[in-house]
C-alpha cells in the first residue's frame, strides 16, 4: 500500500468507501515503522497490540454502518511528554524511564473517542526541553530528508514521524516554538493553538504558562481537522477556555498582512529570508496588502523567556525525586538520607540541559533576585505582548519565517547553548503573549524545506488555516 500522498482527509474517503480496512491501514504503518524506524527513531514505545485491537473495533463499526467519527481508523503519533493509559510515558528522561501512565490526557481521550489509532509514543528532548531532540535521554531523532540533520525539537520525533509517512498526524508540544521550529525542518504542518484553546491535563508540565498541545500533520487541512477534536473547555484544566471556532469568509484581496522588520535580521540564512520574502509575494499577488510593521520589543523575547521558562520548570520538576515517579526500587540511588538520595537521583537521572534550565530557574526565583529576574522578566512579557496588540490593530495577520535557519547538522549547534536557544528567536515571543501561529512549508532549498509562520490574535485559528490552505491549494 502507497502511503506516502495519504492525508486524513484521502484516507478516511478511502475507509469509507471500503477500499481499505482499517486493520490493513493500520498493520501497514506498523509494518513500515518497524522496518525504516531503525534508520530515524522516532517512536520511543510502539502499541502495535493497542492499535490493531482498535483497528479491528473500526472495522466492525464501518461494517455496522454506525456512525463514523471524523478521525475513525486514522493512524497518529504522540509525543512521549502526553499521557496515554497504559502506557510508558518518560517525556525523554531516564528519571521518567519506568513510568506508565495511569490515565488518559484530555487530548488523548478525545482522539480516541474520534476514532484515532493510536500507534505508538514519539522520542523529544528531555522533558522538552531543546531544539534539536538531541537532548533525549535515548537516541538522537534524525531528519527523514536528510539523515544527518536534526528534526528540530522539542516534538523532533512527531515531526520526523509524519514526514517520514509512519502515520497520518501526530500531536506535540509547544512551550518556545517545540511544534513549529521542527514542523519547519521536517517540511510538514504544525500548529501551536492559542493559549487555553486545547487542554494541558495530562501533559507533563515544563513552563505552565507557555506549554500548549498541538497537531503536526501533511497538510493545513489535516490540521485545522485534529485541532477541531482537541480544542475544547476541559474542567481538568482550569487555564483551558471554551471558545467556538468561527468560519469567517474572507477574500485574500480584504487581508491586511504584517511583516516585523525585526524579524529579518543579521544571521539569518539568505536562502530562508528569500524563500520567505518569495512566499510573501506571492500572496502580494493574490491581492493581499502586505505592510511593514514593527515588534520592537522582539529583541528581549529570548531573554525574557529564558528567565520566564526555567523559573517553571524548576517549579514543575521538583516533584521528580525518584520515590514518587518513574523509577524502581533497585533502581534508586544509596543514600544515606532522603536529602542525598535526592540529590544523587535527579544529579544522575537528568540530564545536563534539564540539570541547567532547573538551577537557571531556582537562582531566578531565589530571595533577593525574584524581584531583578522573574518579575522583570514578566513586566518585559506584557510589554511583548502590547507590541502584538498594538500591531494587530492595524494588520490581520502577521508573516514571519519559523526559524533563521534550515535544519542544521547533529554536533553543530549542541555544545554552544546560546546558538541553540537562538534557534528560537521567532517563536517564543508566540508563547509569551499566548497567541495562534501555524508553521507550514513554502519551499526547498535542495531538499531542505522552509516553513513560512502565520501568526494570528487570540483565537484567530480559523483565518489562519484558510490563509495557508490558499497558498497550499
Amino acid at each position: 500500500m502507497e502511503l506516502s500522498n495519504l492525508t486524513i482527509t484521502k484516507a478516511r474517503e478511502l475507509i469509507l468507501k471500503k477500499e481499505i480496512s482499517v486493520f490493513e491501514l493500520t498493520k501497514a504503518y506498523l509494518e513500515k515503522i518497524k522496518k525504516e524506524d531503525k534508520k530515524i527513531f522516532a517512536f520511543l514505545t510502539l502499541n502495535e497490540k493497542g492499535a490493531l485491537e482498535r483497528a479491528r473495533e473500526i472495522d466492525e463499526m464501518i461494517f455496522e454502518k454506525r456512525e463514523i467519527p471524523v478521525l475513525a481508523g486514522i493512524p497518529c503519533a504522540i509525543k512521549d511528554n502526553i499521557l496515554v493509559e497504559g502506557m510508558r510515558c518518560t517525556a525523554g528522561s531516564k528519571i521518567l524511564e519506568n513510568y506508565f501512565a495511569p490515565y488518559d490526557a484530555t487530548v488523548v481521550k478525545k482522539l480516541k473517542e474520534a476514532g484515532a489509532i493510536i500507534l505508538g509514543k514519539t522520542n523529544l528532548d528531555e522533558f522538552a526541553m531543546g531544539s534539536s531532540t538531541e537532548n533525549s535521554a535515548f537516541f538522537k531523532t534524525k531528519n527523514p530528508l536528510d539523515l544527518e540533520r536534526v528534526p528540530g525539537g522539542s516534538s523532533g520525533g512527531s515531526a520526523a514521524a509524519v514526514a517520514a509517512d509512519f502515520c497520518l498526524f501526530a500531536l506535540g508540544s509547544d512551550t518556545g516554538g517545540s511544534i513549529r521550529q521542527p514542523a519547519s525542518f521536517c517540511g510538514i504542518v504544525g500548529l501551536k493553538p492559542t493559549y487555553g484553546t486545547v487542554s494541558r491535563y495530562g501533559l507533563i508540565a515544563f513552563a505552565s504558562s507557555l506549554d500548549q498541545i498541538g497537531p503536526l500533520t501533511k497538510t493545513v487541512k489535516d490540521c485545522q481537522i485534529v485541532f477541531e477534536v482537541i480544542k475544547g473547555e476541559d474542567e481538568m484544566d482550569s487555564t483551558s477556555l471554551r471558545f467556538e471556532s468561527k468560519n469567517q469568509s474572507f477574500e485574500i484581496k480584504d487581508l491586511k498582512i504584517g511583516v516585523p522588520k525585526e524579524y529579518f535580521v543579521e544571521g539569518m540564512e539568505k536562502e530562508v529570508e528569500e524563500a520567505i520574502k518569495k512566499a510573501i509575494e506571492k500572496y502580494e499577488k493574490m491581492g493581499a496588502k502586505i505592510l511593514e510593521i514593527s515588534l520592537p520589543h522582539t529583541e528581549y523575547a529570548l531573554p525574557c523567556y529564558y528567565i520566564i521558562a526555567p523559573s517553571e520548570a524548576s517549579a514543575n520538576l521538583a516533584r521528580y525525586d525518584g520515590l514518587r515517579y518513574g523509577l524502581k526500587k533497585g533502581e534508586r540511588s544509596k543514600s544515606e538520607n532522603l536529602l542525598e538520595q535526592y540529590f544523587k537521583t535527579r544529579g544522575e537521572k537528568f540530564g545536563p540541559e534539564v540539570r541547567r534550565r532547573i538551577m537557571l530557574g531556582t537562582y531566578a526565583l531565589s530571595a533577593g533576585y525574584y524581584e531583578a529576574y522573574y518579575l522583570r522578566a514578566e513586566k518585559v512579557r506584557a510589554l511583548i505582548k502590547k507590541d502584538f496588540d498594538e500591531a494587530f490593530k492595524n494588520v490581520d495577520l502577521i508573516f514571519t519565517p519559523t526559524s533563521p535557519t534550515l535544519p542544521f547538522k547533529f554536533g553543530e549547534k549542541i555544545e554552544d547553548p546560546l546558538k541553540m536557544y537562538l534557534s528560537d528567536i521567532f517563536t517564543i515571543s508566540v508563547n509569551l503573549a499566548g497567541l495562534p501561529a501555524l508553521s507550514f512549508p513554502v519551499g526547498k532549498i535542495g531538499k531542505l524545506p522552509v516553513g513560512l509562520q502565520i501568526i494570528g490574535p487570540a483565537f484567530s485559528e480559523q483565518k489562519i488555516f484558510q490563509t495557508a490552505q490558499v497558498y497550499e491549494s
